[in-house]
């Protein structure tokens, strides 16, 4: 049981944590610090930045999702190094015209599909569903971009920059969903 002073000192940090900006910044932020989670891979690397992009749709929900995804893009076009390193890329706004770019523009619109699915179908599999069809979005968009800007070839721009990726996504779907499973149930 709480005493009066625990629920005192509780209620400013309820109100920090519900605050819709820091909401949105928080997503923003782990965003950035998830692209640092990396490996090196021509012509796009692995990074964790989908599980947070995914997560940020399903505990946010569709619109604060995809405000957070695109307050980093924005971020990273201000010349911010929140970006993936990877060798050889142009920083800033540039690097939407490079071989991520189609990923990266491809976030707000995952964040906000895995949200609006979670919004209306709360159960664990249409959460996992919900994350798996975000991140099918992301890939999606970065193949067909990697097609039209760099391969010209669409069935190995599909598996250059989506079928590489099925087990590090079955990964990452599965770490997000056991997160955003084990913080509803903190609520």
């Amino acid at each position: 049981m709480l005493n009066n002073r625990e629920i005192a000192l509780s209620s400013p940090l309820r109100n920090i944590l519900s605050n819709t900006w820091f909401q949105v910044l928080s997503f923003t932020f782990l965003t950035a610090v998830s692209a640092q989670i990396f490996i090196p891979a021509k012509p796009v690397p692995f990074t964790f930045q989908t599980a947070v992009v995914v997560l940020a749709g399903a505990m946010l929900g569709a619109k604060k999702g995809a405000y957070s995804q695109f307050m980093y893009l924005l971020l990273g076009a201000a010349g911010l190094p929140v970006f993936a390193p990877i060798p050889d890329a142009v920083p800033g706004l540039f690097r939407f015209f490079g071989p991520t770019g189609g990923y990266l523009l491809a976030f707000p619109l995952g964040a906000f599909v895995t949200g609006y699915i979670t919004e209306r179908y709360n159960s664990q599999f249409s959460v996992v569903a919900a994350m798996f069809l975000g991140n099918f979005v992301i890939l999606l968009a970065g193949a067909l971009y990697l097609d039209i800007v760099f391969v010209h070839n669409v069935k190995n721009s599909l598996l250059l920059g989506g079928v590489v990726f099925s087990l590090w996504t079955a990964i990452k779907v599965l770490a997000a969903s056991v997160i955003y499973m084990g913080v509803r149930k903190l609520k």
